[in-house]
């Protein structure tokens, strides 16, 4: 979207879904495809930010809760400073995303909501934590037995079963 001086705005694309179900591979094409635009983009990545920013947080509702907040407080002040941001955290709480919505311009924001069937996830399962949870050795896996809250009305909904990354991009870069 244009600003009214006709420089791009920086957006807030706010990527929500299951573990496994693509997120940071779609954050990261889509930054590649943003800065070839010449853009200035960062990528906001839930397990990056659970190593450093959120180390101290648990899986515990209220910190995933406080997780969600950090994001999308670090995402509003780098919107706010001319940087298009790409968060990618799974935020399984409607009332968590619907606030970071609510804290930036409706025009610079999008929620793309990711929703592979979770037998897909199940089978990606990249880091192992599915393999893990249905062991039972470790608990709050969400999906599970953790609660995953879906988007009601999400600007983007992709089944990344069907649809590639290239074409999640496409869509997304032909929206603004």
């Amino acid at each position: 979207m244009l600003s009214d001086s006709g420089s791009v705005l920086p957006h807030l694309y706010w990527i929500t879904g299951l573990s496994a179900s693509g997120k940071t591979t779609l954050a990261e094409a889509l930054q590649t495809a943003l800065q070839q635009q010449g853009q200035q983009v960062i990528v906001l990545d839930g397990d990056n930010l659970r190593k450093g920013l959120c180390s101290d947080l648990g899986l515990s509702e209220a910190d995933r809760k406080e997780n969600i907040r950090r994001a999308g407080e670090v995402a509003r002040l780098l919107l706010e400073n001319n940087v298009s941001v790409i968060c990618a955290l799974i935020s399984p709480y409607r009332q968590q995303r619907q606030a970071i919505r609510e804290s930036v311009p409706a025009e610079q924001f999008s929620e793309i909501y990711l929703a592979p069937a979770i037998e897909t996830c199940i089978s990606r399962d990249p880091k192992g934590l599915y393999a893990k949870a249905l062991a039972g050795e470790i608990k709050g896996m969400t999906g599970l037995d953790a609660p995953y809250q879906v988007p009601e009305q999400p600007e983007f909904k992709f089944d990344t079963e069907v649809l590639s990354v290239r074409d999640m991009v496409t869509t997304l870069l032909s929206a603004q």
